[in-house]
């Protein structure tokens, strides 16, 4: 858990996750990478925290969240992970209860010598 996290929630929270949601997608500055034919493999893990006093009032749906990443197959080339994670972050704060989320993204057929690279972005609910 980060510090953030803890100053954030200090009475608790629960977070609402969905892990491993996998897709392709024309993304990356590599010349290797801007061949639509061949789409990078990513990996989509988000964790939305809700404070505990907030949970009564219902589930947090991450159904929105799958949905995204699922529509991001087929879009034109992307150039930047932030672009995909800056989405992802605005449909998580879509539900009011969310105080704060976390999305990582990873390419993970990007390079022989690692399962993946890729960015994660903690953020809390902007002002």
């Amino acid at each position: 858990m980060t510090l953030a996290a803890i100053s954030l929630f200090p009475q608790g929270y629960v977070s609402s996750r969905v892990l491993g949601i996998e897709t392709e997608l024309a993304i990356g500055l590599h010349p290797w990478e801007r061949h639509p034919e061949r789409p990078n493999r990513l990996r989509v893990d988000v964790e939305m925290f809700v404070p505990l006093d907030a949970v009564g009032r219902g589930i947090v749906d991450y159904d929105p969240v799958r949905a995204l990443v699922r529509g991001w197959r087929g879009r034109p080339h992307v150039e930047f992970l932030e672009t995909l994670a800056e989405e992802l972050l605005a449909e998580c704060f879509r539900d009011p209860r969310v105080a704060a989320a976390r999305v990582a993204i990873t390419k993970t057929q990007i390079f022989p010598e690692a399962a993946g690279a890729g960015i994660e972005v903690f953020r809390p609910r902007p002002a």
